[in-house]
This record gives structure tokens, C-alpha cells and sequence, in this order.
């Protein structure tokens, strides 16, 4: 291991196809990759040590969270963001709204150990924001939810609880729904550096792409915040624990069905089942259920069989993530 007395920390900021770059306390610079090395093996929110004078990447630092794709074709998975802490999952109130999709994200989140957060915009012009609300907050147990007007200056204040010193936040969401407005309003960038936005379209309720890639912004409350692309579709992969965390009441009933295979579907004796007779638990919750986990189950890879017999584990990311 090199002589790490002089090196300099470096964070990821932005990730290309042949280069990278990075801030550090002497400003943005672009780092050099080491020998036998690609883009593809940092994720934005990387922390790296480099030198100070040849800006050559040493080591990446051990990664606290990571978010990842798979891609179709590709055993590696794209890394999509390190060393975050909070996602926020940024929805309109409107028709973009989707119980569905929300639930995938917080999937992603439960499974990479980071805390999701619903973020709801767009609420002064919905007729009953009140039951998107309500809708998002039944997503999961505990679940933190803020409706948040990006711009009206309040979401720093808004959001200060997850955005404090060394914290790293990034925001997920559709095309439209406000994130890179968001991003601004945490930066607190000056008026001529704004990220560009682009609006929703009334109709249909589907936005207009401006984030084209994933980049690391610096907060004005001493955070670090990741704006990403929208994404179009969402598909789950190696992600049970997160969706046992995310469907708990399922979870925790299903030690008590007769059958410990229950599928929870025709079984006797199912309590699942019986909580949905009993109106404890929503058919179509159950019903949401049941596709995610089969989801997971056919996109997560199998163990193959090495030459000499071993087991091996070929394991995508937390997600299929498909920007828009």
C-alpha cells in the first residue's frame, strides 16, 4: 500500500465512459485511473485516494452503502451511487404517481441499507394531495414522507434532517417530478450554475428529460447530494431482505400460515390469507406482493457449478434501473 500520509481525498463526482471526476479540498479535478483499471469500477460517491501532484487514483475507500443496475448482457453491474445515506424517492402529486414503482424504489433502498424517503412535489396543484399522502406514507412502516415545493426555498429546511454535515443523499424519480429543481435548492448553486430543468407534460403527466447522468453535488448545509436520470423502469433483483422489510405485515404473518411453504395464495389455514378476509391486510397490497417477490425471484441470478464442483455465486446488483 502506497504512503497514504500525502495523499489527497478525493469524492467522486461525475462518471463518464473514459474519465472520471472528483472534488477534494483544492477543487473539482479530474482523477487519473489507475493500471488495469476502467470507469466502470467507481460509482459516483466514491471516496478515492489519490497523489496531490499527478492526481493518480491509489485506492478506493471501502464503500459504507452502494447502488447498483444490472444490465442486460452484463454479468458486472453499473454502479449507479456509493456512501449514501438517505434516497429520496421524488414523486408528483398526479397521474405520474405509482404505489408500484414507489415500492420497488424502497425496495432498492431497504436492500442497500440506505433510508428511503418519499418525497411528494407538485401537492399546491393537486385537488386532494391529502390522499397521495396518505398513500405514500402506507408504503412502509415508518416510513418518513414530505410533501416539498422545490421552489419555494423550503427545502432546505424541509430536508435538513437528512442533509446535515457529511451526510449524502440521492434523489430517484421520473423525468419531471422536480429532482434536479431539487437539487438546486439544496446546492444553493449561484443562478448561472442551476442544473437545467425541464417541465411535465399536463396530459400524461410525463416529464421532459434533463439529467442525462449521474453527478455529486456539494450542499449548502455541508451535505453531499447525487442527482440522477429518470428512470423508466424499475426491476428488482437479490433484494428479499428489502422487500420483507418493505411488506413487514406480510412477513410477519407468514410464520403463522399452517404450511411453511405457503405461497399464500389457496393454502388452508394461511393467515395471510385471513388477515386479507378480516380487512387487516389490502388484497391489492398482497397482490403487489406477489409480483415483486416472483420478479426477484426471476432476475436473481443461480449459483453455477465451477470446474471443480464449487458453487459459485453470480450475483447481479440491487436493481435493473433503465434511465430514460
Amino acid at each position: 500500500m502506497p504512503d497514504e500520509v500525502s495523499v489527497l481525498p478525493v469524492r467522486i463526482a461525475t462518471v463518464h465512459r473514459t474519465r472520471v471526476t472528483g472534488i477534494s479540498e483544492i477543487g473539482l479535478i479530474r482523477p487519473m485511473l489507475p493500471a488495469k483499471s476502467n470507469t466502470g469500477d467507481f460509482a459516483v460517491g466514491d471516496w478515492v485516494l489519490a497523489d496531490p501532484q499527478s492526481f493518480l487514483i491509489n485506492r478506493c475507500l471501502e464503500r459504507k452503502t452502494v447502488l447498483g443496475r444490472r444490465t442486460e448482457g452484463n454479468r458486472s453491474p453499473q454502479l449507479a451511487g456509493a456512501n449514501i445515506d438517505t434516497l429520496f424517492v421524488v414523486t408528483s402529486c398526479n397521474a405520474e404517481f405509482n404505489v408500484a414503482r414507489l415500492e420497488r424504489y424502497i425496495a432498492l433502498a431497504n436492500e442497500a441499507g440506505i433510508t428511503p424517503v418519499i418525497l411528494l412535489t407538485k401537492a399546491d396543484l393537486a385537488e386532494d394531495a391529502k390522499s397521495y399522502l396518505e398513500q405514500a406514507v402506507a408504503l412502509q412502516r415508518g416510513l418518513q414522507v414530505v410533501v416539498c415545493n422545490p421552489l419555494s426555498g423550503d427545502a432546505p429546511s424541509d430536508l435538513r434532517a437528512w442533509c446535515g454535515e457529511g451526510q449524502t443523499v440521492a434523489l430517484v424519480g421520473s423525468s419531471g417530478v422536480g429532482k434536479s429543481t431539487m437539487v438546486n435548492a439544496l446546492a444553493g448553486v449561484a443562478q448561472d450554475q442551476l442544473q437545467q430543468t425541464g417541465s411535465i407534460r399536463e396530459h400524461d403527466a410525463q416529464g421532459r428529460h434533463t439529467t442525462t447522468s449521474r453527478s455529486l453535488h456539494a450542499m449548502s448545509s455541508g451535505g453531499w447530494v447525487i442527482d440522477t436520470p429518470g428512470m423508466r423502469t424499475l426491476h428488482v433483483s437479490d433484494a428479499a431482505a428489502g422487500i420483507d422489510e418493505l411488506f413487514a405485515e406480510i412477513t410477519e404473518l407468514a410464520p403463522l400460515c399452517k404450511f411453511r411453504d405457503c405461497t399464500h395464495d389457496h393454502e388452508p389455514g394461511c393467515a395471510v390469507s385471513a388477515a386479507v378476509s378480516n380487512g387487516t391486510l389490502r388484497s391489492e397490497r398482497l397482490a403487489r406482493w406477489r409480483m415483486m417477490v416472483a420478479q426477484n425471484r426471476s432476475n436473481t441470478s443461480k449459483p453455477v457449478k465451477s470446474g471443480g464442483g464449487k458453487p459459485i455465486a453470480i450475483r447481479h446488483s440491487k436493481s435493473h434501473l433503465e434511465d430514460e
